[in-house]
């Protein structure tokens, strides 16, 4: 007999502890080459673990909920010999045949009358399978006659049946990810009463959605009790109201345009943190006069000697910001989801959001503290040009610690920009422009730059934002200061 081998999670690339959302297989299952083992999803992508090599699962290491990152033994398997494999192969060949032509879709229940999927490996299915069903009624029948034991009967011979597991396993965890569940919650919504519409009954948002709409209809009476699903107090005229549906072209000319996919994934993840984060915003300015000179007289010189790059305003303030965070470690931190641990990074990666023809995106700058006003011009450009084309990949886009939005080149005064989870600070900057400034004896003209600085009030306090922010206009008041 062969040994067991680990099945390892593989390179993921900068993904670290991706969260299991479903588990794919079980103990005692034949599993082919490349076969999927499990689930993770992450905040940009999900990505199912395949099999290295095909064999019989001997142990399970993972479970739903648990993190794994590149290089995590997900379970055991025994390789097989040829003739093992080959046996087995005709077998799930067999077995799952019937059901592959009259499989339905996996958005509806399984009907009385109608043919019943494949066997689901799910740890925690919606639905009884028909092989379960069947041998749940031989053990019956066998206790209720002499005792000898009559052998189940196969699959094909007994009627399909479409079996709540939510009467008997009333306790299962509901598949969802960890966005959903968090959706969930915040509507009040409980996901045992929810038909997931996705793989193996998984629940998606848009199933959330789905039901949360019919009970506010008046119809989200569930097959597991009476009620409408939602938690107490989180009813219609408490928590939540309908949307509100207008016909709008009984007004005018209407046209219908879907949200880009960039916009779908960021607006669910701005309404997250807006809803779920206490934001404070602390508003300043700062004196770049000085600043503005220097720049323009640097990139004089780039432009006589043709070298170089040309130098904007934001590669100073990623600058200053770093050497912030360096003085203020708080900011350079994250609150974990228990919300009782602050994670102090001593790593300075600073992130920048990028206006693309497809929606909002926030390449993240690496290492800043380690990179001079040019390189990081530099990389600036370089991150922007890749944003505007969709060629950044999810490596340039996180690890970030602190984010800043410039809409300096637009307008505006002042603005609350959401902070970017799981950081705990943004930074919004306006355009600049002349003021009269009090210099003790007359009014000088000066060059202001509005800050706007968003704050995790659960992690920050006022005073410490106040002082963050006069401190920052002070450094870009003399970029010098951050040589000390």
């Amino acid at each position: 007999m062969a040994q067991a081998q680990e099945a390892r999670v593989p390179d993921i690339g900068d993904y670290r502890d991706v969260p299991v959302i479903e588990v794919l297989v079980s103990v005692g299952d034949t599993v082919k080459k490349d076969q999927g083992l499990i689930t993770l999803e992450s905040d940009k992508a999900t990505l199912e673990v395949p099999a290295a090599f095909g064999g019989v699962v001997k142990e399970l290491k993972v479970k739903v909920g648990d993190t794994l990152s590149a290089g995590d033994v997900v379970a055991l398997i025994e390789p097989q010999g040829e003739s093992q494999a080959a046996a087995a192969k005709a077998e799930q060949e067999a077995e799952a045949a019937p059901a592959k032509a009259v499989a339905p879709s996996p958005a509806r229940p399984v009907e009385p009358d109608a043919p019943v999927e494949p066997v689901d490996t799910s740890p925690t299915p919606d639905k009884l399978t028909q092989r379960e069903i069947a041998m749940s009624q031989s053990r019956t029948a066998s206790g209720a006659t002499s005792g000898q034991a009559e052998p189940p009967s196969p699959p094909t011979s007994t009627p399909p049946v479409s079996f709540d597991a939510a009467r008997v396993m009333p306790d299962k965890v509901p598949h969802a990810s960890p966005a959903v569940r968090l959706f969930a919650r915040e509507l009040g919504v409980d996901l045992r009463q929810v038909t997931g519409s996705a793989r193996h009954g998984r629940i998606t948002r848009e199933d959330v959605q789905g039901f949360v709409k019919q009970a506010l209809a008046g119809g989200g009476a569930s097959a597991a009790g009476g009620g409408n699903g939602l938690s107490p107090g989180s009813g219609p005229g408490q928590a939540l109201l309908p949307w509100p549906k207008v016909d709008f072209s009984k007004f005018g000319q209407t046209e219908v345009k879907p949200l880009s996919r960039i916009q779908k994934i960021s607006g669910a993840n701005l309404a997250r943190n807006w809803a779920m984060i206490p934001h404070v915003t602390q508003f300043d300015a700062a004196d770049i006069t000085e600043l503005e000179d220097l720049r323009v007289a640097l990139n004089q010189e780039a432009e006589k000697s043709r070298s170089g790059v040309k130098l904007t305003l934001l590669a100073f303030l990623i600058k200053a910001s770093a050497a912030l965070l360096k003085k203020y470690p708080t900011f350079n931190a994250s609150l974990d989801a228990s919300g009782e641990n602050l994670t102090l990074k001593q790593y300075f990666h600073i992130g920048f959001a990028a206006d693309t023809p497809n929606g909002l995106v926030v390449p993240v700058i690496r290492d800043v503290d380690r990179k001079g006003i040019n390189e990081i011009a530099a990389e600036t450009g370089e991150l922007a040009g890749k944003a505007r084309e969709g060629k950044l990949g999810p490596a340039q886009m996180s690890g970030g610690c602190f984010s800043i939005s410039s809409l300096g080149g637009i307008g505006g005064t002042a603005f609350t920009p959401i902070i970017n989870a799981p950081e705990v600070a943004i930074l919004g900057v306006s355009r600049s422009s002349i003021q009269p400034v009090w210099d003790g004896k007359a009014f000088q003209p000066r060059l202001m730059l509005p800050l706007s600085l968003s704050y995790d009030h659960r992690v920050i306090d006022g005073a410490l934002a106040a002082r963050f922010t006069a401190d920052l206009a002070r450094v870009l008041g003399d970029m010098r200061r951050v040589l000390l």
